[in-house]
């Protein structure tokens, strides 16, 4: 095996060849020394053996040809109170092995596990004065970082790419002047040098499956935001996730921002029924953006409300100064007054639910 990731994939692979993947739920009030001995039964039966403790629930996730595993055994012991067969693919990720939600915190801001917050900013950035002033009209409305794009992934290779390097210098100096933690999207791993003082990395909807990015992301002790790619399942947007955490970070947030249908009167479908799924099959974060979901800006404030409403733990929505003159994306772009609108509406949904 080349490195800690291929290792893990070939481990995952052997494990549903031969028997699959199995959790033993332990009941409270159990010692170290009963799990440590338990752990070391398991290891003995050439298993790999997860250990994630929550504040109420222990689970020992069991890796490896668990068919040679007495299920009505391991029930009768006093500290085991359940055992489960799983079959989903990804076990970082999955809520089986982690049942309380992972909250991600991002230079002090908090997202998940009951904390809401707003990103927003402009698609690109332009210039110093730009960036600023956005940054300085999104804070006073409630937002909590600031997005901005330096490297732009663009459908025809004519079209604006970002200032790159310098975009980055800008978003922080926007930084300097808001106090707000910046979000920008990475377009290749020989840029990741380059994020070093980036809060939260964004993984755009073309790269979910870049893979090379992904591995080399999970070596970061570093937020990641990944997008939801658009043509790809729940399983394989969790998978992707998987990439990550498996490489040691598991500070992971995922963003639903649409899939390609064959509908044609918005850019993309916004499935909004995928925040629900994804809470129920993850721990992790779920944040939604309605901008390059509908690619429409009087689409964005029902979207985001509706987004409220199902459980996001954050919503993102791309901000300019002016629209018009955007360089990239000004038809879904709102303008802070009408970002400060959605943000009062965003917020009193969260009242109600």
């Amino acid at each position: 095996m080349t490195n800690r990731t291929d290792y893990f994939r070939a481990v995952f692979f052997w494990a549903f060849a031969l028997g699959g993947i199995m959790i033993a739920v332990l009941k409270s009030g159990v010692s170290k020394e009963q799990i440590n001995n338990l752990i070391e039964w398991f290891k003995s039966q050439g298993l790999k053996v997860h250990l994630s403790e929550g504040d109420y629930k222990t689970i020992l996730g069991l890796i490896g040809d668990t068919t040679k595993v007495d299920i009505d055994l391991l029930k009768g012991l006093d500290i085991i109170e359940s055992v489960t067969r799983i079959s989903e693919p990804y076990k970082k990720a999955n809520r089986k092995f982690h049942p309380e939600d992972t909250i991600v915190d991002v230079s002090g801001v908090k997202i998940g596990g009951g904390n809401f917050a707003f990103i927003a900013g402009p698609c690109s950035v332009e210039s110093r004065d730009q960036i600023i002033e956005v940054a300085q009209a999104v804070k006073a409305s409630g937002a909590k970082l600031l997005r901005g794009g330096a490297f732009k992934p663009r459908t025809s290779p004519y079209d604006f790419q970002g200032l790159k390097a310098e975009g980055l210098e800008l978003l922080l100096e926007a930084k300097k002047a808001t106090g707000m933690p910046i979000v920008t999207e990475i377009m290749s791993p020989a840029h990741i040098p380059l994020f070093e003082n980036v809060d939260l990395i964004q993984v755009g909807a073309r790269n979910m499956q870049n893979f090379e990015l992904l591995k080399e992301l999970g070596k970061l002790n570093k937020p990641i935001l990944l997008k939801r790619g658009l043509a790809n399942t729940m399983k394989e947007f969790l998978m992707s996730a998987e990439y990550i955490m498996a490489g040691g970070n598991e500070n992971v947030i995922l963003c639903e921002r649409g899939i390609r249908t064959y509908e044609t009167y918005t850019r993309n479908t916004l499935d909004l029924s995928a925040v629900p799924m994804l809470h129920e099959l993850t721990h992790l974060p779920i944040i939604v953006d309605p901008s390059h979901a509908t690619g429409i800006a009087r689409m964005v404030k029902p979207m985001a409300m509706a987004a409220a409403a199902c459980g996001a733990d954050g919503i993102m929505i791309e901000v300019h100064n002016n629209p018009q003159k955007a360089l990239c994306d000004g038809a879904q772009s709102l303008t802070p007054e009408q970002f400060d609108d959605v943000a009062k509406r965003v917020m009193k949904i969260r009242e109600v639910i």
